[in-house]
């Protein structure tokens, strides 16, 4: 399968080393910067193609891997031509935009795939898992904390929040994706922010989510900690509790009250069951690597991908009520945004 990357960013690079691992896809890529095309090609042997034109035309996949405001551009311009798309999240920097790039894929018949790659970390998936079986009983709080240093990206974009939409858009959508796949629609959110008011440099949230089943989430993000990245979340129910902390080894946690550990109503009082990765992941257990591979699995397949892109646009219509919850200091339902 001939793969077209557009962007040799961080991004780019990552995805472009998932499929150097896969035999049966043939990589090109695009990219305006000559210094970073010669870098690109040379570290992961992609052929470089002259335009976006060219590798759109030269690629059965289209990965989109540009900052966030160039999306739906380089979106539609791959569905036009019929080609399967790879949107890197967010899905577009507006929620108009969203609405045109999944309205074309749907009505052109073409695969389109948002990159919320969190739902396919480990610890993401078995904690999805385990709540969705019903382990912990009835989900009452949620907690989750992403961040670190702010991204550098070309010409400094991530900090031109009229391109990124800033850490709530950018970083959050990550977090609001997974609560949601995991806890159900979101009915309102309340969000207060640092630095996001003034359209440039570091950025920090916090945002509280009220869900249609009465849980409630906490997420916090920020690109304001010199300490490094670092990501952390704990899901507590009627009947116990999982936790992951991604500077732990291991990183995830499970206590869940039973007859034999504590009582069903009082969790704390029962003994911790570790689950979870102990030892790294090999490289066909990498998170990109499995998101990529399902993708083009889907797009051979010919059936539905793993993440519609009616989920990235639930995301993105819960990162937009955040935004406008941390302007104007009120409540905001992300359904009038849907």
């Amino acid at each position: 399968m001939r793969v077209g990357i557009l962007g040799a960013g961080g991004m780019g690079n990552v995805h472009a080393s998932k499929y150097k691992l896969m035999p049966d896809v043939e990589v090109s890529f695009f990219e305006s910067d000559p210094e970073k095309a010669g870098q690109f090609s040379q570290r992961w042997g992609a052929k470089a193609m002259a335009s976006e034109d060219d590798l759109i035309a030269a690629s059965d996949v289209v990965d989109v891997c540009l900052p966030t405001d160039l999306h739906l551009e380089f979106g539609l311009r791959a569905i036009c031509s019929r080609k399967a798309v790879f949107m890197e999240k967010p899905l577009t920097r507006t929620l108009e935009e969203g609405r045109e790039l999944v309205g074309a894929a749907r009505d052109a018949g073409v695969p389109l795939m948002p990159g919320q790659v969190v739902r396919f970390f480990p610890e993401f998936a078995k904690a999805h898992g385990i709540v969705k079986r019903g382990d912990l009983g009835d989900p009452a709080v949620a907690r989750v904390r992403r961040g670190g240093v702010a991204p550098k990206g070309s010409r400094e974009w991530f900090m031109d929040h009229a391109r990124s939409g800033g850490v709530l858009l950018d970083l959050a959508v990550h977090d609001f994706d997974w609560l949601r796949w995991t806890l159900g629609e979101v009915e309102s959110v309340y969000s207060r922010s640092v630095g996001a008011q003034k359209g440039t440099g570091p950025d920090y949230a916090l945002t509280l989510l009220k869900f249609e089943s009465g849980a409630i989430g906490h997420v916090e993000s920020t690109w304001m900690d010199p300490a490094g990245f670092r990501v952390t979340f704990e899901v507590c129910g009627s009947q116990g509790m999982i936790e992951h902390d991604s500077r732990n080894s291991p990183s995830l946690r499970t206590a869940v009250a039973t007859a034999a550990t504590g009582s069903s109503t009082d969790p704390r009082s029962a003994a911790p069951i570790r689950t979870g990765p102990e030892a790294p992941l090999s490289p066909q257990d990498d998170p990109y690597f499995v998101q990529l591979s399902s993708f083009l699995d889907a797009v051979k397949g010919g059936h539905e991908v793993p993440v519609a892109p009616e989920e990235g646009w639930a995301a993105l219509a819960i990162a937009f009520a955040s935004l406008e919850s941390a302007r104007c200091g009120e409540v905001i339902q992300p359904s009038r945004f849907r």
